[in-house]
């Protein structure tokens, strides 16, 4: 019997952060839960594709727009679940035990947000990010996502956008999505560069704005300054 998930994460410049990513899978490869790893490339000028061949991954390039990268790599699954992850996040040990008491159901889930810092802003931020999620419905990437196969393609899967395209997914699923206890512990990097609160309020800012119809060209361009 297959093993029925395939692990789809999009990289760009991401060779520090895969090989940990990778590392917190092994327990699913273990339990006969995970079918192949698809690493789906932006064009990346570092070692990425190394790091990627030497954890056996399937390796897939395009053009860099991360919603782009996600549908191929979604398109390429043979699997019949499809585990969504952001390279800088590493799932909490034990993560295989909760996502195969699932597998049985239709739902579509997404981890618990944590980050990789023991700071009160990182506290702060991940717990609100957590509620919206509840609230709202509208994990970001970093959160996960596991979504049947059958399901992705039903509802059209990703859209080819350099920006939010995890929110568009979210917003499409709305209803149907449901959190997991298992934490995904993300990388704190952006945050401590640019500032908690600045970087918290940018995020919002940028969501705010996708909802008024900015177009999300015009997003990404606002979102990559300094």
């Amino acid at each position: 019997m297959r093993a029925p998930i395939s692990v789809v994460i999009p990289v760009l410049n991401a060779e520090k952060q895969l090989a940990h990513c990778a590392a917190a899978l092994i327990e699913g490869v273990e339990a006969g839960l995970i079918r192949e790893l698809i690493v789906t490339d932006g064009g990346s000028t570092d070692e990425t594709q190394l790091v990627a061949d030497e954890v056996g991954a399937v390796w897939i390039t395009g053009a860099a727009s991360r919603g782009g990268q996600l549908k191929r790599g979604c398109v390429a699954a043979r699997g019949d679940w499809i585990l969504v992850l952001h390279a800088d996040t590493i799932l909490d040990a034990g993560w295989s035990v909760e996502v195969s008491t699932h597998l049985n159901s239709s739902d579509t889930r997404y981890f618990t947000l944590a980050f990789a810092s023991g700071a009160l802003p990182a506290r702060f931020v991940a717990g609100w990010a957590n509620l919206r999620s509840r609230l709202f419905g509208l994990p970001y990437g970093d959160q996960g996502l596991l979504i049947s196969r059958a399901l992705y393609e039903r509802v059209g899967g990703f859209q080819d956008m350099p920006l939010m395209e995890d929110v568009a997914m979210a917003r499409t699923l709305r209803g149907g999505l449901r959190p997991l206890k298992t934490r995904a512990v993300t990388s704190a990097t952006k945050y401590e560069t640019s500032g908690w609160i600045r970087r918290g309020s940018r995020n919002l800012l940028t969501l705010l704005r996708f909802f008024a119809g900015v177009p999300v060209e015009k997003l990404a361009a606002s979102y990559r300054k300094p």
